[in-house]
């Protein structure tokens, strides 16, 4: 099982922090807006006298909710076609486990989620990967490169639209490739559409569920980032394919039911919050439009501009972004101040891609983010000048 490159060094901030030092967590994407008031009137105002197990598949009034959302983005999905989970996390292993068997394979874009490789460790299947680069902006490689590691034991393909850890956005041609190799191929797809709500090229993001193979897909989402609810763990599955439904029905029945404060969140945000989320966006895309404009402005760091969440891996001047990430956190100083970042070596299965790489989340508020910029420059100066 892999450590994860975005919590691997936790202990070290947690080292300077308890040695005064304020640490700027670019590492991870913990939004720092508020979650919508309903969501939090809901949260204090619960006046059950028993916090009972809820149905395995979620409460129907919230499932409900969930199809009225997707209804508004212009797919017909109905409240039996979603299973609320603990998380986006739990949706895609309870996915690998319903659609692949010990031994199959998943291909997979790199560099790409971290964790989605403990998922496939944990469900024992294997990981072949199809590698995007940085000097395109992380575009969809051409199918070749998939038909190149297709195999018998090939059963799906993984895609996170938008992307986290790039922030590339698939256009509507890129997901009509996808969907002909996963036809041609008779593969799965599953699609994390998490990030949904954050594209900022003026085009909606293609969904999965759009692409007219319904029994081949299985969509992963969450409103942990849509409405910075990362800690109430809810998430969905989300598929037309009745056999892969009744499948992690089994998985979720034997976990019995998923988190019923975090259900009563959920429920409360979904509806009558459209100025919340455009806000969000509109505060989302200002951010990134700052940072990787500044980070472009500093020697040897180069940022493709992300399309959409809110991400970028980014190449440094140095030649072990980890080495270089772990310095910060335990001899770089600045006016008392660090920053923390996520080694983009982790977020690929390649040994050796992205060694110079990071990721790192603009979900800090403008000013915190120009600091991050300054003292991003001033560690790389004093970093190569030992």
């Amino acid at each position: 099982m892999p450590s994860s490159p975005i919590r691997k060094l936790a202990p070290l901030a947690q080292a300077a922090k308890a040695q005064g030092v304020k640490v700027y967590h670019l590492n991870i994407g913990q939004p720092d807006l508020p979650t919508p008031e309903k969501g939090l009137e809901a949260l204090r105002h619960i006046t059950r006298k028993t916090l009972e197990y809820s149905p395995s598949d979620g409460y129907l009034s919230l499932r409900e909710k969930f199809s009225g959302y997707y209804r508004q983005k212009g797919l017909d999905v109905s409240p039996e076609e979603i299973i609320v989970t603990a998380g986006g996390s739990e949706a895609i292993l309870l996915t690998f486990m319903a659609c692949l068997d010990p031994g199959d394979q998943v291909i997979m874009l790199e560099p790409g989620y971290a964790n989605y490789i403990s998922f496939s460790q944990t469900a024992g299947i294997e990981v072949c990967t199809v590698t995007s680069n940085i000097e395109d902006g992380f575009a969809l490689p051409g199918i070749e490169a998939f038909e190149k590691v297709i195999t018998p034991r090939t059963k799906a393909i993984l895609l996170c639209n938008p992307s986290n850890p790039t922030g590339y956005v698939y256009s509507a041609g890129e997901m009509e490739k996808i969907r002909d190799i996963v036809r041609k191929y008779d593969l799965f797809l599953v699609c994390d559409e998490v990030y949904r709500e954050f594209v900022y090229n003026g085009e909606p993001c293609t969904s999965a569920l759009s692409l007219g193979i319904d029994e081949h897909v299985v969509v992963i989402d969450s409103v942990s980032k849509r409405y910075s609810e990362c800690g109430i763990r809810i998430g969905m599955v989300v598929t037309r394919n009745k056999a892969v439904h009744d499948t992690v029905m089994k998985f979720c029945q034997a976990r019995l039911s998923p988190p019923l404060l975090g259900q009563i969140v959920a429920e409360a945000s979904i509806e009558g919050v459209e100025d919340y989320l455009k806000a969000c966006h509109a505060e989302y895309k200002a951010r990134r439009d700052f940072f990787i404009d500044g980070l472009n402005r500093i020697p040897g760091v180069v940022s493709p501009m992300p399309q959409g969440a809110f991400y970028t891996v980014a190449s440094l001047p140095v030649e072990d972004a980890e080495d270089f990430c772990r310095w910060c956190l335990t001899d770089f100083r600045l006016d008392g101040e660090t920053l923390m970042m996520a080694p983009a070596a982790g977020f690929y299965s390649t040994p050796g891609l992205g060694k110079n790489q990071v990721r790192m989340a603009y979900v800090l508020k403008i000013e915190d983010l120009r600091r991050c910029l300054r003292l991003l420059e001033e560690a790389l100066k004093q970093y190569n000048n030992r």
